[in-house]
């Protein structure tokens, strides 16, 4: 028996993802790792389950079979359908929240066609026809979507209906819809679907109330994270290593830098005013607002701040600099279920956390998990909690060794892809033959 399912990215290009990270497709393929779709990846191989990584691109012209080099995952990669690129040129800015937004300025003909490409084009986007051949040829036995909140899982719930195949999504913090299409069409998918793995208790009650979907259908899976690769290295020999200062009070940041999704704005604030002495904040990542970023550090002239303004690939790199530092900062206003704390818990730092969407589970035991969390949107809260572990060495080192321990007891991929596979297998899944 083959046991595989296909996994499909949220948006409408892979590119749309990749393009403001500086990435290419191959870079994707060859260097990318980390981060919820290959922790799933990871997750399920330990339960027998092998999946393929299905992804849409405007780069391809025919469908286009790699293999991801960190994972081993098959990568079928889709060429977007004419119909979607035909639409897509009357969209410089496809994920804007108006037609005006995503049109830009023009005449009223132009919007107003515009108009109807915005709510078209995203259910345009999955070519169905040719996914629904390899689904049957490549012996598939479910499809799980990135978002349930987008309309490439309206779509597939729909194409899994017609090869009769149970099709599952999760939530990766996509909890808006900006189309009229999708207000009736998203409340008959997420019922006709198989099932929803959610690891925030806040997002499965919201889903429950809003679409009226019973328990049995959800499932509170966390993020899983492979342990084994995010061990702590020597504190003393990552900042020698990185040519950090042995004494620096050093805190830290990781991930896609956008400034208000992520809360950077008021790290900045909040950071400015840290009075702890030879202090020092680490940031490691790029994005759509890195300009944005770049000039807010200049206007308020805040020196101690060392920035990669790049996609860091290297794990290795990543776990020197999360061990070289001595809090994780997490100041998202509008999150998922986040693999970036729990990433520095496992390198053992305490975490300060703005209580975004997954982050009450992360830290369900609070301090006693290894973390301090303060409210959404509050630099006052996320200055104090900062100065609070700064200052405390000994606080700090206790916070870590918990936030460790949370993190090995709670996400690893064994425990995560042992409660997928029995979900799936409540919910519909069966191994094709």
């Amino acid at each position: 028996m083959t046991e595989r399912i296909a996994l499909l990215h949220w948006g409408d290009l892979l590119e749309d993802f990749l393009d403001p990270l500086g990435l290419s497709l191959e870079a994707f393929r060859d260097e990318m790792s980390g981060g919820w779709m290959f922790g799933y990846v990871e997750a399920l191989r330990t339960a027998g389950i092998e999946t393929s990584i299905v992804c849409v691109s405007a780069h391809v012209d025919r469908l286009t079979r790699w293999r991801h080099e960190p994972t081993g995952a098959a990568m079928l990669l889709f060429p977007a359908p004419r119909a979607y690129r035909s639409l897509r040129r009357l969209l410089p800015q496809p994920y804007a929240w108006s037609a005006r937004e995503a049109v830009g300025p023009s005449g009223p003909f132009r919007l107003a066609a515009g108009a109807v490409a915005r709510q078209a084009a995203p259910y345009l986007a999955t070519p169905l026809r040719s996914l629904g051949r390899e689904l049957r040829r490549g012996a598939f036995g479910a499809i799980f979507c990135q978002e349930y909140e987008y309309q490439r899982f309206d779509a597939c719930v729909a194409l899994g209906r017609a090869l009769r195949l149970p099709v599952f999504a999760t939530f990766q913090g996509g909890a808006a819809q900006r189309t009229v299409l999708e207000r009736p069409l998203r409340r008959l998918a997420v019922n006709a679907a198989s099932g929803l793995v959610i690891g925030s208790q806040a997002e499965a009650e919201r889903v429950r109330r809003r679409y009226a979907v019973s328990e049995e259908k959800v499932a509170r899976v966390f993020n899983p994270l492979d342990i084994s690769i995010w061990q702590p290295v020597a504190r003393n020999a990552a900042r020698g290593e990185l040519g950090l200062p042995p004494d620096a009070r050093i805190a830290v940041w990781h991930g896609r830098v956008e400034l208000h999704v992520k809360g950077l704005d008021l790290l900045l604030d909040a950071w400015r005013r840290v009075e702890q002495p030879n202090s020092l904040l680490l940031l490691l990542g790029t994005g759509p607002s890195s300009v944005e970023l770049r000039a807010r550090l200049a206007e308020h002239r805040i020196d101690n701040v060392r920035w990669i303004d790049e996609y860091v690939f290297d794990r290795d790199l990543l776990r020197l600099h999360l061990s070289a530092a001595d809090v994780y900062v997490f100041p998202s206003r509008r999150e998922g279920f986040p693999v970036a704390p729990i990433e520095a818990m496992a390198c053992g730092l305490p975490v300060v956390s703005a209580a975004a969407a997954g982050v009450a589970e992360i830290f369900e035991g609070g301090e006693r998990s290894g973390g301090i969390v303060v409210p959404t949107g509050d630099a006052e809260a996320l200055l104090g909690a900062l100065e609070r572990l700064l200052g405390d060495a000994s606080l700090r080192l206790e916070l870590g060794r918990r936030a460790r321990e949370r993190a090995v007891s709670a996400f690893s991929l064994e425990a995560a892809g042992s409660a997928l596979r029995a979900f799936f297998l409540r919910r519909g899944y069966r191994p094709r033959a």
